[in-house]
């Protein structure tokens, strides 16, 4: 992998192509450091959203660190750093992306604590469908049981007919214009300043956004089929959601018997909008996971 990096890792955390059998992904990896309350406890792999990045989730590496987990971002195959075909949508089945995943995990010697953002929670959600062995636990943050929002589903189509007819130079000024999706990192808000995110934007293939669009517009429900699989789930989410509404969030945690948190003063990025909250909730639930684990052992 040879591109420049766009963003300087978080203190304490390093950025390198991880290798996997589907290939190399772009990763910030950071460990809990010596005098942390305790650990190292346990390995958390972190999925971004819709046209984000591994970066969405600089603000929650220190403190995870803090509690003794080892958390490691990871740009998904065409997001970013990672490399992927530019016109072959067909490499960005969901089933692919979920199989990349598995890869992914396996890598970092599993089995680890699952995190996806949005269309990154859908992502991980086929994963664990495929294959929950590599995983401890699975936390859906603001990622809902199926299909986006109309309001989100008619922006999302204005991306994708943008995509259809212009460069990726060209979409970028259009979308400054008429702002971004709603999710953590949209082109057009994130993580770092202007240049910063009009460098990610244009590290993004074409076919990837392209395809997982149509996803988060046509995704299926799955909740009954991932309530049957035998892990600990939690459901993280800010307080008001546009993509997927929280009434909605708070549904599916029930039929998902899984552990809420719902995080005062986040919207859909709860890891942007309210860091140390959300880092704390998610230490807290895995916490409680390892707790279970020893009763049962």
């Amino acid at each position: 992998m040879t591109r420049q990096a766009t963003f300087t890792p978080p203190p304490g955390a390093r950025a390198y192509p991880l290798r996997t059998t589907r290939g190399e992904f772009a990763v910030v990896d950071s460990s809990p450091r010596e005098g942390s309350e305790a650990g190292p406890k346990g390995v958390a792999l972190l999925l971004p959203g819709f046209t984000g990045s591994k970066e969405d989730f600089r603000l929650l590496h220190e403190p995870l660190a803090e509690r003794g987990y080892r958390a490691v971002a990871v740009d998904g195959r065409g997001q970013h750093e990672s490399d992927g075909p530019v016109d072959d949508e067909s490499a960005y089945a969901q089933r692919e992306l979920a199989r990349d995943v598995l890869a992914q995990a396996e890598a970092l010697g599993g089995p680890v604590h699952l995190v996806g953002h949005s269309l990154g929670g859908q992502i991980a959600r086929a994963a664990v469908l495929l294959d929950h062995s590599p995983f401890l636990s699975f936390t859906l943050v603001s990622s809902g049981p199926a299909e986006i929002s109309v309001s989100q589903q008619q922006r999302v189509k204005l991306l994708r007919d943008a995509l259809a007819v212009l460069s990726m130079e060209e979409v970028w000024e259009a979308i400054q214009a008429m702002g971004p999706p709603e999710e953590v990192g949209g082109p057009a808000r994130g993580p770092g300043d202007a240049e910063q995110l009009r460098r990610r934007w244009l590290g993004h293939s074409p076919a990837q956004l392209l395809a997982t669009g149509r996803q988060l517009c046509t995704e299926p429900d799955r909740v009954d089929e991932l309530a049957a699989v035998p892990l600990p789930f939690h459901v993280l989410s800010g307080a008001h959601d546009d993509t997927w509404p929280v009434a909605i969030l708070d549904d599916m945690a029930v039929r998902l018997d899984a552990h809420r948190t719902v995080i005062p003063g986040a919207e859909h990025s709860p890891g942007a909008d309210q860091p140390l909250p959300t880092a704390h909730a998610l230490a807290d639930f895995w916490d409680g996971v390892r707790r279970d684990s020893t009763r049962t052992a």
